[in-house]
């Protein structure tokens, strides 16, 4: 991923009012972001951590998404549907987002259960065991990645969406 300003993260989030675009906190340490090691940035805001702000790269634009986390955790260990991470180091919650436009406004969200502190760059590109002779395990990383960058991307397009 590219490295971003203030003003492109502000400016890209699609389902965010002018004031809750401003409003937001950018991550701790976000001028220390290793950026070659993230395929989207996203963080919980620090002032409501209930509030996750997810920002994905889509073609030559970025895609922003604010994020609202349920108050209840999922009763039994979920896998996050980004990274799929089966051995996963953090919990994971189910998060909602407005979509985009006038869906938005009449109270339309999409939902989807993701890593809480959004690590999944660095969960995708964890040593793995491997499995078998013959395993190519750059190979199986350089997958992982990919389909990643696919799910995230999804779900992203699906809320800038005003269909």
């Amino acid at each position: 991923m590219l490295p971003l300003t203030e003003s492109e993260i502000r400016s890209s989030l699609v389902n965010a009012s002018q004031r809750e675009a401003r409003d937001i906190r950018l991550p701790e340490g976000f001028a220390d972001l290793r950026w070659d090691r993230l395929d989207f940035l996203g963080w919980r805001d620090p002032r409501s951590p209930q509030r996750g702000i997810v920002v994905v790269p889509s073609g030559d634009e970025l895609i922003g998404v604010l994020l609202q986390q349920a108050g209840a955790a999922p009763r039994s260990r979920a896998q996050c549907s980004w990274c799929q991470d089966v051995r996963l180091p953090a919990p994971v919650g189910f998060y909602a987002a407005s979509r985009a436009g006038a869906a938005g406004r009449n109270g339309n969200t999409i939902g989807t259960l993701v890593c809480t502190d959004f690590e999944c760059s660095a969960n995708v590109r964890k040593p793995r065991p491997i499995p078998y002779l013959g395993f190519d395990p750059a190979a199986a990383t350089a997958q992982l990645i990919d389909d990643l960058r696919t799910r995230v991307a999804a779900f992203a397009a699906d809320v800038a969406s005003t269909a």
